[in-house]
């Protein structure tokens, strides 16, 4: 990969020389040394395709970096035009209700996350977050997973707020599935609990939401952890 993105630079002049400016600037000795770091330290790789099967899957958990997959459908109309559906990148970083302009003015620095925050069912979290120190089936930004030092637990209706959290000890592939297996280095601890508050900004969590451990800790309600 790095032998491929040189030959790419070295192509062109005034290309080369950006990146050894760039990498100048930043305290690198020079483009050789970045794309070292670039491949790495810090590579990432995204995949789009029409179908995620298991045996990509299988393929992508072997892969020493992360690796983030995107499912594009495509659908033609008679008039020969194409409309593409898929699920933006990112997109479960936040799922409140903005207009255009607030969006556009807020900033989100996803390297502040270092919380994982899971819905889970009465019934599943007594058996498993509590009773077996782990949690499953997880959909998790492969991306992401370097940084995720916790894990918390949002109790579905009728409890509706985040009650536990748990020091994650490591997290691995789940079978073939593209999900993850959260496993905690020790018994989870009780928080809060961190209600959510009805006809808020917030809605009840249906699917995995990131966050930084210090404003879980800080929130009074759900509206002020994500």
């Amino acid at each position: 990969m790095k032998q491929i993105l040189f030959d790419e630079v070295s192509r062109d002049t005034k290309v080369y020389e950006a990146c050894d400016s760039y990498a100048q600037e930043y305290g690198l000795r020079n483009v050789d040394n970045m794309l070292d770091h670039l491949v790495n330290d810090t590579f990432r790789a995204l995949i789009i395709i029409d179908e995620a099967t298991d045996e990509l899957y299988k393929v992508v958990k072997n892969f020493r970096f992360p690796v983030e997959v995107i499912e594009v459908e495509t659908y033609q109309g008679a008039g020969g035009d194409h409309i593409y559906r898929f699920t933006p990148l990112f997109k479960d970083v936040s799922d409140v209700k903005e207009s255009i302009e607030e969006r556009e003015q807020k900033t989100v620095d996803i390297s502040e996350f270092d919380t994982i925050v899971v819905p889970a069912r009465e019934d599943g979290f007594k058996e498993t977050f509590l009773g077996e120190n782990r949690w499953y089936e997880i959909r998790i930004h492969a991306s992401m997973i370097p940084q995720i030092k916790y894990i918390a637990a949002y109790q579905v209706a009728p409890v509706s707020a985040i009650t536990h959290w748990a020091l994650v000890k490591n997290i691995e592939p789940w079978q073939d599935t593209g999900k993850f297996i959260v496993n905690f280095a020790e018994p989870a601890k009780q928080i809060g609990p961190v209600p959510l508050v009805p006809k808020s900004r917030v809605k009840a969590l249906q699917n995995a939401r990131y966050t930084s451990f210090d404003r879980l800790q800080k929130a009074k309600t759900l509206d002020e952890v994500f």
